[in-house]
């Protein structure tokens, strides 16, 4: 396992700290992620979010975040529009490289990596930050929906433009300096290794390493789909394994509603477990055995800023 950059001691955590952030992504996608994060957010369930600008229900979760400046609120960089039925398009026009041929988001990585141009992608990402700054939210970070940015695919990222949008308005990125974790590829590290050191060499703050858990519920559909019980002992697994340094575990809790369940083509069960695991006194008791020390964005971000 690659050991842990200083992160955690330039923040002040104790040597071998193990410091996580709990991360809802997807806040303003729709009324159901609304819903559940900022049910979260208010009984400190989860330490930080991200805001995917151009989603339809972007203005009520901005406005939530404007009027709630204690809390840890980042932008989810959006250049996908995965769903069937619910799409969403660039905040630039779709008079772009940006878009498919009905006008949306593509809703895969490689429609991105193969043919998005990279001057329409840096301004795409500035107007996502750019509409975040001028709803009144106090952002703490940077992150990326669906990893479109990072070239997973073919190899062809974006790293470029985010990093100088990052260093730029002096955010942190959500880029992991380890591939550790289950069904992680050695083959990323060196990759990963340039990224860091282009991150590091604008003094933009990324973390130590980045978890989650299967995105699908395991056998959704049949009769061995996973129970609620088994996400949940898989996510208190997850927990335990956290080494010493800095690392994120991002989830999707959604309210699991009629609404979601029009939108999503899938994983709409799991979207409720999650919002239901953040809440699990299982849960929170496994965070408090494992001595694990939760953290938010706000702090990186103030170290980046030299205001820590």
């Amino acid at each position: 396992m690659t050991a842990p950059s200083d992160l955690a001691e330039r923040l002040g955590l104790a040597p071998g700290a193990r410091a996580i952030i709990l991360n809802a992504d997807d806040f303003g996608m729709c009324h159901a992620a609304n819903t559940a994060i900022v049910e979260l957010l208010d009984a400190g369930r989860v330490d930080s979010t991200t805001v995917m600008v151009p989603c339809a229900w972007a203005p009520e979760a901005l406005a939530f975040a404007a009027a709630r400046t204690d809390l840890d609120v980042g932008v989810h960089l959006v250049l996908t529009s995965e769903w069937s039925r619910y799409r969403w398009r660039p905040l630039t026009g779709t008079a772009t490289s940006l878009v498919d041929a009905d006008g949306y988001f593509p809703p895969d990585v490689v429609a991105v990596e193969q043919r998005a141009v990279t001057e329409e992608v840096a301004a795409e990402l500035a107007a996502q930050l750019q509409a975040a700054l001028d709803a009144g939210v106090d952002v703490t970070h940077l992150d990326n929906h669906m990893g479109s940015v990072y070239g997973l695919a073919t190899g062809r990222d974006f790293l470029g433009p985010v990093f100088a949008l990052a260093a730029q308005h002096g955010l942190p990125f959500r880029l992991p300096r380890s591939i550790d974790g289950v069904g992680a590829d050695p083959a990323m590290q060196a990759t990963l290794d340039r990224a860091a050191a282009t991150a590091d060499g604008l003094g933009v703050e990324i973390i130590d390493r980045l978890w989650s858990h299967p995105f699908e519920l395991v056998g959704e559909g049949t009769d061995a789909a996973e129970t609620y019980e088994q996400v949940r002992d898989g996510f208190v697994a997850l927990l335990r394994a956290v080494p010493a340094g800095v690392t994120e575990i991002y989830l999707h809790p959604m309210t699991d509603t009629d609404e979601l369940r029009s939108a999503v083509d899938f994983a709409a069960v799991k979207r409720g477990y999650e919002l239901r695991l953040l809440s699990d006194p299982v849960v929170t008791q496994a965070i408090a055995d494992e001595g694990l020390v939760r953290i938010g964005w706000r702090a990186l971000r103030d170290l980046q800023r030299g205001t820590r």
